[in-house]
């Protein structure tokens, strides 16, 4: 797949369902003081990359997690903070009746279908939630809508699979690509850049 205008995409800030490591969807959890710090990062990466006020398109995942972290690399940026759409196709993978349940919990509910799906998480759909296909039409989808260069904030999952997709990965390379928080990818063409603080 082809990013045909450039696109900077970052991961919201740590919250605190990533410190107890549980899976973490559509339902909100606060940012952590490390999380303020990371969307800090993200904001003084643009700035050296792009200066003050760049002439981007802003838009974030609507889950209050993005929203919190737009709101301070704008405010980084000497832009209005709260001046930038959302849209709900960078919504993290929707992870139903998983969603804020760790790994060891999610297992003891279904181990059949923990298995299956760790074993094909192309097709095999959460409970209630999606698979790595939904996400990667969805991310396709809002990809071809993009009309000038963008900065967007989503969430891990979302872009280790948009990543995937510019990269032309299966989707076994693709859940093996990392989550960071507080770092920049750089999309153009068919190159990932990882910008680090």
């Amino acid at each position: 797949m082809k990013v045909e205008h450039t696109l900077y995409i970052a991961r919201h800030g740590e919250t605190q369902a990533n410190i107890e490591h549980r899976f973490s969807g559509k339902k909100d959890t606060p940012l952590t003081a490390r999380g303020l710090e990371q969307a800090h990062q993200v904001g003084a990466i643009l700035r050296r990359e792009l200066g003050l006020k760049p002439a981007l398109g802003f838009v974030a995942s609507p889950l209050q997690r993005a929203r919190t972290t737009m709101e301070i690399v704008r405010g980084d940026l000497e832009l209005p903070p709260q001046d930038f759409s959302t849209d709900a196709r960078l919504q993290e993978i929707d992870l139903g009746e998983w969603d804020q349940l760790t790994d060891d919990e999610a297992r003891t509910r279904d181990p059949v279908l923990f298995s299956a799906r760790g074993n094909d998480k192309w097709h095999v759909k959460v409970p209630g939630g999606e698979n790595y296909a939904d996400v990667a039409a969805r991310a396709e989808d809002w990809l071809a809508s993009l009309s000038g260069d963008t900065f967007a904030i989503s969430h891990g999952a979302f872009i280790r699979i948009l990543r995937g997709m510019v990269l032309g990965l299966d989707w076994k390379a693709m859940s093996a690509l990392d989550e960071p928080q507080g770092c920049v990818y750089r999309l153009s063409g068919q190159t990932v850049t990882r910008l680090d603080a």
